[in-house]
């Protein structure tokens, strides 16, 4: 008590510090919490959670268990009363410099608990400090390891740290460390100022990163919205053509090849009937001298044949093609219905004719 007095009076009183320094180095080691040295009186009674350590003559004889228990006045003494409950010991506070030459003002609070009370007794003089002073310089040695970002990420890993190196020197000791905790780091202002500012810069960077990805997200939802549009706006006119196909323009292909068709039947009927091939050889005159009057109108460039003023040739031209084509569906009219030679001869004689009148 009068150690941890004196080192909290070095905090509020710095200018009195050398004085209260040695005041400390002077003071008794902390005394350990017991329920004081009963009396000899020959029968004893023990509470739970206790254990007395007798002598006999100045030598340990046994330790007393909780309850009744029966001694010999003056030969046997109790020298030590050890507690086995929890104990809870705060370490005061101390200075320790991490591995970036920062300097930390950092506490703690220790759990301990009397495991063997003949140890406890005559292993240390007072484990309950020599556990204390273990603690406060395990913590320098564990901080310098770390530097000043690890020592508040990794509390806990230090934590255990300090309650491993304590378990190791105090087992002669008769205590075992529980647990190990720290309560206050303290860090310089101008520190703390830098770490401040830090902070801020890694929020407006996060901040700028998330408005970024932001930005991002939003121009791939509006891409992936035109192209779904486009896509469904092309397959919409797909299937409107196909509908129009499939409907009206299939419907009105059908209408111009049957009216093409009845055209051609009709045609056909009248070509067979008598004077068809000087109808024929009229219409295909009046198709020539057609042809040649849209000459010019699309392009500059023409090509013209070489008897171009010889409408009769043309036209004889054109009938013979027509009937040589027409000559084999004339045979087999002839082999179906025979006509008699007057008749051909007539038939033969007003083609002549009908084709005399054309070329004049």
């Amino acid at each position: 008590r009068c150690q941890q007095l004196a080192s909290n009076l070095l905090h509020l009183l710095p200018q009195h510090s050398q004085q209260l320094k040695r005041a400390a180095r002077l003071a008794p080691a902390p005394c350990r919490w017991n329920s004081g040295l009963p009396m000899n009186i020959g029968v004893l009674f023990v509470p739970q959670q206790e254990a007395w350590v007798v002598e006999r003559m100045g030598k340990f004889h046994r330790i007393l268990e909780p309850g009744l228990n029966f001694l010999i006045p003056l030969l046997d003494r109790i020298r030590y009363v050890q507690s086995l409950k929890e104990i809870v010991i705060n370490v005061p506070e101390q200075s320790a410099v991490t591995l970036d030459n920062v300097t930390l003002q950092i506490d703690g609070v220790l759990y301990l608990r009397v495991m063997d009370p003949y140890k406890a007794s005559y292993g240390v003089e007072d484990p309950e400090y020599a556990v204390t002073q273990l603690a406060q310089t395990t913590m320098r040695s564990e901080l310098g390891k770390l530097s000043l970002d690890r020592v508040f990420r990794e509390r806990e890993s230090l934590n255990a740290s300090i309650v491993d190196a304590i378990n190791q020197a105090s087992d002669c000791w008769g205590i075992r460390c529980l647990r190990y905790e720290i309560k206050d780091i303290h860090v310089p202002p101008r520190v703390k100022e830098s770490m401040q500012m830090q902070v801020e810069a890694e929020r407006r960077k996060r901040a700028t990163v998330l408005e970024s990805e932001g930005t991002r997200e939003s121009a791939i939802n509006v891409a992936e919205g035109q192209k779904q549009a486009q896509i469904l706006a092309s397959e919409a006119e797909k299937a409107e053509q196909i509908n129009k196909a499939a409907g009206r323009e299939a419907n009105a292909m059908l209408v111009k090849a049957r009216a093409k068709a009845e055209a051609i039947q009709l045609l056909a009927a009248a070509l067979a009937q008598q004077h068809g091939n000087a109808a024929a050889s009229l219409s295909v005159a009046e198709q020539y001298v057609n042809a040649f009057s849209k000459i010019a109108k699309d392009s500059n460039t023409v090509l013209l044949p070489a008897n171009t003023g010889d409408v009769t040739n043309m036209v004889a031209q054109a009938l013979g093609i027509y009937t040589t084509l027409t000559k084999p569906q004339a045979v087999k009219t002839q082999d179906e219905m025979p006509q008699t030679r007057e008749d051909s001869q007539s038939a033969a004689a007003e083609v002549l004719k009908a084709e005399q009148g054309s070329s004049s």
